[in-house]
Parts: structure tokens; sequence; C-alpha cells
């Protein structure tokens, strides 16, 4: 069994310690770290590569969402996900665009915590309910004008093949890695590795970003 090494940040020295305490029990998880803020997090990552940093949001001396931007631009690869108490809009959306390719609330069950680990090292982009309510109600929210005359690139253009473009499609209609492999007949790490190309082609970094570049386009 492959053990997943974690990065806890969290400025509350309980919270930490009983976040740190329930995914202690469990034989798939080795905590490699916990620091007090993002600062403190950016320092221990010169000596520790966690597979998954697990982020509160506000901290003092460096908040969670400056600190995810600081340690993807040095590492675009780490996987972030965001453990809070914040369900506001600004601060999901902030997160997602610093990196974050996860959001739970601290409410959540250890074990709901721990799926979501799994899910997010699996290449998914795991959020609480409400968040991934909001995120969408965000995206419907969002409204994008331009010119009868603007001449808008095709998907082609970025060189994202057929069946990218029918990943990237399905997407924006706020299907899960899971759905789209299903619909897809393909396998979820094909689906997840065929969105990493498209993130790569796009230049963007999270769902969020690509659909919002599809829309602006008029590809969905």
């Amino acid at each position: 069994m492959s053990i997943i090494s974690i990065g806890l940040v969290d400025d509350n020295p309980v919270l930490l310690g009983n976040i740190s305490h329930n995914l202690s029990v469990f034989e798939e998880l080795r905590i490699d770290f916990t620091a007090v803020n993002g600062a403190d997090a950016l320092e221990k990552l010169s000596k520790h590569s966690p597979d998954i940093i697990l982020m509160d949001i506000e901290m003092p001396v460096m908040d969670g969402i400056e600190a995810t931007w600081e340690i993807k631009k040095r590492n675009p690869s780490q996987k972030i996900m965001m453990l809070t108490v914040l369900d506001r809009d600004d601060k999901i959306f902030e997160a997602i665009k610093a990196g974050a390719s996860g959001y739970l609330l601290k409410d959540e069950k250890p074990t709901r915590i721990l799926k979501s680990i799994e899910e997010l090292m699996d290449g998914g982009a795991p959020m609480s309910p409400i968040i991934a309510a909001r995120t969408l109600d965000i995206l419907r929210s969002q409204t994008i004008t331009e010119a009868p005359s603007v001449a808008y690139p095709s998907p082609e253009s970025f060189n994202l093949s057929k069946r990218e473009i029918e990943i990237l499609e399905k997407i924006a209609a706020g299907l899960s890695y899971t759905q789209i492999a299903d619909e897809l007949f393909i396998s979820a790490r094909t689906t997840r590795k065929h969105t990493e190309n498209i993130y790569q082609k796009l230049h963007v970094h999270s769902k969020l970003e690509a659909v919002q570049l599809a829309k602006k386009n008029k590809w969905v």
C-alpha cells in the first residue's frame, strides 16, 4: 500500500493538533510536517516534499492563499487542498486562482478528508458539497461581453485534440472525472491525463480557469 505524505498548515494549535491526530490513525497517510502559517510552510518545504498540503486560509504573517501562490510558483506540481472554515465566494475563487486543487471545510469527517486526499492524488478536485455548489454559482454568474465582430480562436489553435475538446465540454457541464470516464468509456486515470494536457495547452491551472477560457472563446 502506497503511503500518502501530508503537510498540515494551520495557525490554531488546537485545530492543528486535532487534524494531525485524526489523520494519523489512517495507515494510508503520514504527516510529514506541520506549520503555523504560510511562511513557516515555505520553510518546512525546503526540507520536506509532501504529496499533498492541507492549507488553512486566514493565518498571520502569510495567509493560505498567498502561500499557495508562492508554493505553486516554486513547484507547479505540488498538490494543495484548502482546509478551512471559510465558505465565502471570494475566498473560494481566490484559492482556485492561486492553484488549489481542492477545497474542504474543517467540519468534514476525517474519513471524508481521507477520501478527498485519495481523490486528489488520483487527479480529482475534491470539494465540500457547499463549496462545489458555490463554485458552480460563480461560473454561472460570470458574464463575458464581446463585440460581435471579435474572431474567437478555435480549440484546435491551442492544439487540443478531439478527445480533449470533448472532455473540456464535459468539464464545463459540471461532470466529475468518474462521470466523464463512464460516459466516454475510458478510465478515470486517462481522463485525468487528458485534463492535465488540457491545462498545459491552455496555460491554466484549474478546471475553473479552463472553463472560463472555453466560455470566453465560445467553445462551450
